[in-house]
């Protein structure tokens, strides 16, 4: 662990000091919410899990705060510490400070048995020194109304469904958005699931001060013929006039759904509301079914960025947490700086299985002084460890090195998922 400077140290704060931890946050990121905003947004941290750096003057420097997530990985899911609320005080920056929260984080994390950490990131530059991988991407959409989307294969009930408009109640909504965003991300590796009432209420909080003149938050819904809800969309409008046309923008927050039925549906309406002129679709996964809907694809500007990225804390729990596409027997020559257990050859394999050509693969990750197949950094297993960053790709760009030919492609292959990760909220 590096040491702080003189006169600094690690302490946890309590919620007692729940003020100062949310002024160096504020100092930080250079906001200042109202007092109306404070009461309509829950904090979520837990004080149990919230750390400072206080100077010798007995001021929180920096803060940072986790999670006690259960990550979806391909076929799996394990214990993951999810990293937030990191910052220091712009007039304590600049002196180690967020290395020693982050060693402080991943002594603790060990502890709990929490063998991944996850997060995003505020600036793309910042976590990859630490060990984090970019491992799944998310797809903003900017569509014009009226857009066209293909026709899907009829499916049974289909004719049933329809959509409901209401607006958001966080009362009587809350079970609902998380009933049916649990049932969305069955499956999709990333997809954390918001699993505190604090996290649940936020996911739905709407003070006047987001909605930068919007209307106040809408939900609507797909609903089958028995009454459950399929799909869900948090969305609110902007009045908008060019040359006294209507030209309102509907601003999707987030949606979730849980066919394809249910997703042509949805998206129907909301590329058909009256003076409307746009539809600003946020963080949808790389596969989602909106994409393939649509008759004119690059009509929607897609832009890609990163959405969550991973930190293997103890690289063989973690390896062998998840499944694999393939089998596969590698040894992969891991370097750590940060964390030197992790540093050295470890032999992943697959297990042997009595159903031939079952799938996915479960495997084991073993030290071994055997010669290395690959070397790779831990960043670049944490980027491919959700499925969705090519080892091969890396490897072409020179992140990963082949010392055994045929094992990178063989290795990308078992790592690969069917299923784009994707995490559908920022913590």
């Amino acid at each position: 662990m590096r040491p702080l400077p003189a006169g600094y140290r690690i302490v946890d704060v309590a919620e007692s000091r729940k003020d100062e931890f949310q002024e160096v946050d504020r100092l930080a990121f250079g906001f200042e919410p109202t007092p109306e905003t404070d009461a309509l947004v829950p904090v979520t941290v837990t004080w149990d899990r919230t750390v400072g750096v206080e100077s010798a003057d007995g001021r929180l420097a920096a803060v940072h705060a986790s999670y006690a997530f259960q990550l979806p990985v391909p076929g799996a899911t394990i214990p993951c510490s999810g990293l937030t609320w990191v910052g220091a005080r712009p007039d304590e920056r600049r002196r180690g400070l967020l290395h020693a929260m982050i060693d402080t984080h991943f002594e603790r994390s060990l502890a709990r048995g929490e063998p991944v950490s996850a997060l995003f990131a505020a600036e793309h530059t910042i976590y990859g020194r630490f060990g984090y991988g970019s491992a799944a991407d998310d797809v903003r959409l900017t569509l014009p109304r009226g857009a066209a989307l293909r026709d899907a294969t009829p499916t049974a009930g289909a004719a049933d469904l329809s959509v409901r408009l209401d607006t958001v109640d966080v009362e009587r909504h809350t079970p609902l958005v998380d009933a049916v965003h649990r049932a969305a991300g069955a499956g999709r590796p990333g997809w954390i699931t918001r699993d505190t009432p604090a996290h649940q209420r936020r996911a739905l909080a709407d003070p006047p001060a987001w909605r930068d003149g919007g209307e106040p938050l809408r939900i609507a819904t797909v609903v089958d013929g028995a009454g459950g809800v399929r799909a869900y969309a948090l969305f609110r409008r902007k009045e908008k006039w060019q040359e006294g046309r209507p030209a309102g923008i509907v601003q999707v927050r987030e949606a979730a759904v849980v066919d394809a039925a249910a997703a042509r549906l949805l998206w129907s309406f909301l590329l058909d509301l009256d003076l409307t002129g746009t539809v600003e679709a946020a963080m949808l996964p790389a596969d989602d079914p909106l994409l393939l809907l649509l008759a004119d694809q690059r009509g929607a500007a897609p832009r890609l960025t990163d959405n969550i990225w991973v930190r293997l804390l103890d690289v063989p729990t973690a390896l062998a947490g998840r499944r694999y596409s393939a089998p596969v027997d590698v040894v992969l020559d891991v370097a750590d700086d940060r964390l030197p257990a992790n540093a050295g050859r470890w032999r992943l394999t697959t297990a042997d299985r009595d159903d031939d050509g079952a799938w996915p693969w479960p495997a084991s990750a073993t030290r071994t002084d055997d010669e290395a197949d690959l070397t790779l950094d831990v960043r670049v297993l944490g980027a491919a460890y959700l499925g969705a960053r090519s080892l091969t790709a890396q490897g072409r760009a020179g992140l990963v090195a082949e010392r055994t030919t045929g094992a990178l492609q063989a290795t990308a292959a078992a790592f690969a998922w069917p299923v784009a990760p994707l995490c559908s909220w920022v913590f």
